[in-house]
């Protein structure tokens, strides 16, 4: 979608947005006062929350002299890697860092799966019309529809499922996906929501960058476009950071990732047909995880579970249950997973050329660690914390926004309660 029409879909959402944005110095320049006249008081504004994911950024990425503005916003405030729910990918983790359940329970158990209630429908991030069907996510209810009933106004940049109605409730501002929307103008967007009038301001607000994750996928983990990515997205955690200053908004900027990245060499394939018997069986492909179906009239395909060369199959009900996945029904009957730096690949692909990127892998390992930077008036400064899970992040949310504790979720304030200045 190109932005004269993102623009005209924001109108009818709520949030349109001019074609050239104003400038951020412009943003902290009234008008002067007439001449003997007295200048008007500054605004004194509340805090508001900010939950930034920056898809496939790893914590050891910070500190190598490309993340300055990241660097100084841990140094301002706390730091951590953060472990991922299985399985390591976008929507499932995206999902639980605004839900504090793990993706057995909010029910987004991969980027695609299926669900025996939509016979012959397949969710897939990729398929709009699928994806935006509230079906796939009225399980669980993200922090925005959990403000919204509290009258606490939330705004959603991109965030994965906002553009869902999920039990009758949307974000008061929202925008519909547009990947031609680069990281600045998304960070506009976010900053002139904010100069709206205090009744209609939003409190809680989200914004998502996906170029990492796409630069390590599409052009290579050691490539020079992710490191241009990478440099992209902290040049754009500044503007956010100055953007508000020039407002005079104070902010609690979470800033995490939803999973981290693996190598994978090109030789390092698995083609489909060694792994499943398509005679007998089906199977959705999520690089370095198989999802296994057996073919109508046949058995279920547990003969395939165990040990293999270069990665290990199970049964839904003999998962580790340090996954804390395979209740769901929507988890295919067999579940296989590559070893990190291995991936499934149809026999008829074309071989990559270069060494990819990747995630899906065993949460447990270093390589999918996300990264975790929180900063504003509510953390103290400089401090590190132990690596946790993110099912933790919601009910951080919860407390900065001013929403209550709820018992239900995987996930506790606990780690941070030391660094939370009261």
């Amino acid at each position: 979608m190109k932005l004269p029409i993102l623009a005209a879909a924001l109108a009818l959402a709520g949030c349109a947005y001019p074609s050239r944005p104003p400038a951020l110095e412009s943003v902290s320049r009234p008008a002067g006062p007439a001449t003997g006249a007295l200048p008007a008081p500054p605004e004194q504004r509340a805090p508001v929350t900010i939950l930034v994911s920056i898809d496939g950024f790893r914590p050891d990425y910070l500190g190598r002299g490309d993340t300055p503005a990241l660097d100084a916003a841990a140094a301002d405030g706390v730091s951590a890697a953060m472990r991922p729910s299985f399985p390591t990918l976008t929507f499932p983790n995206h999902e639980t860092l605004v839900t504090g359940l793990r993706p057995d329970r909010h029910g987004i158990v991969s980027n695609t799966f299926e669900d025996a209630a939509k016979p012959g429908v397949q969710f897939q991030i990729s398929d709009a019309k699928v994806s935006h069907d509230p079906f796939w996510w009225e399980a669980a209810e993200p922090l925005w529809v959990t403000a919204e009933h509290a009258g606490i106004p939330t705004a959603t940049m991109f965030w994965p499922g906002s553009d869902a109605a999920i039990r009758g409730v949307r974000p008061s501002i929202w925008v519909p996906y547009d990947a031609a929307v680069t990281s600045p103008q998304r960070v506009r967007f976010v900053l002139d929501w904010l100069r709206r009038p205090a009744p209609e301001r939003p409190r809680f607000l989200t914004l998502y960058f996906d170029v990492v994750d796409k630069r390590s996928h599409n052009q290579g983990f050691f490539s020079a476009e992710k490191v241009a990515a990478i440099r992209e997205v902290d040049a754009a955690i500044l503007q956010l950071r100055q953007g508000l200053a020039a407002l005079g908004q104070p902010a609690n900027l979470v800033i995490v990732s939803d999973h981290g990245m693996a190598p994978v060499p090109p030789a390092n394939r698995i083609p489909l047909s060694t792994a499943i018997d398509p005679a007998r069986m089906r199977a959705i492909l999520e690089g370095p995880l198989l999802y296994v179906f057996p073919l109508p009239g046949q058995p279920a395909p547990a003969a395939i579970a165990g040990r293999h060369p270069h990665y290990q199959c199970w049964t839904r009900e003999t998962l580790p249950r340090r996954f804390a996945y395979g209740r769901n029904p929507r988890v295919s009957p067999v579940v296989c997973l590559a070893e990190t730096g291995w991936r499934f690949a149809r026999d008829d692909a074309q071989p990559d050329t270069y060494v990819r990127g990747d995630h899906g892998y065993d949460p447990a390992d270093p390589a999918m660690l996300a990264a975790f930077v929180a900063t504003g008036p509510a953390f103290a400064r400089g401090r590190r914390l132990s690596t946790f899970d993110n099912v933790d992040v919601a009910p951080l949310l919860r407390d900065l926004i001013g929403l209550p504790g709820d018992p239900a979720l995987d996930g506790t304030d606990r780690p941070f309660r030391q660094v939370l200045v009261r």
